[in-house]
């Protein structure tokens, strides 16, 4: 089964600041939402963060944050950035 990935406007707008690196690892990190669903265990620092919200590290200080309302197959990245603005 694929997901839909939707990604706030506000992530596509900081993403295009962000280092090359980071975004690289993003679409990385998309194509594997796509793919697999919600669940990242094989990204590094992957946890759940509440009832259906989840997070990874890209590298060592940039992170990326994603939910999964009523195990739909729509998941919503609503937060990539640097971890210490992250929401959580």
């Amino acid at each position: 089964m694929e997901y839909t990935i939707g990604i706030k406007k506000k992530v596509l707008k900081g993403l295009k600041k962000f280092p090359v690196s980071v975004q690289k690892k993003f679409k990385l990190l998309a194509s594997d939402l796509r793919e697999k669903g919600p669940i990242q265990s094989d990204w590094p620092n992957y946890s759940k963060l509440g009832e259906a919200e989840y997070h990874c590290h890209l590298s060592y200080s940039w992170v990326a944050c994603w939910r999964n309302e009523d195990n739909s197959i729509i998941i919503e990245v609503y937060y990539v950035g640097t971890r210490e603005n992250a929401p959580y």
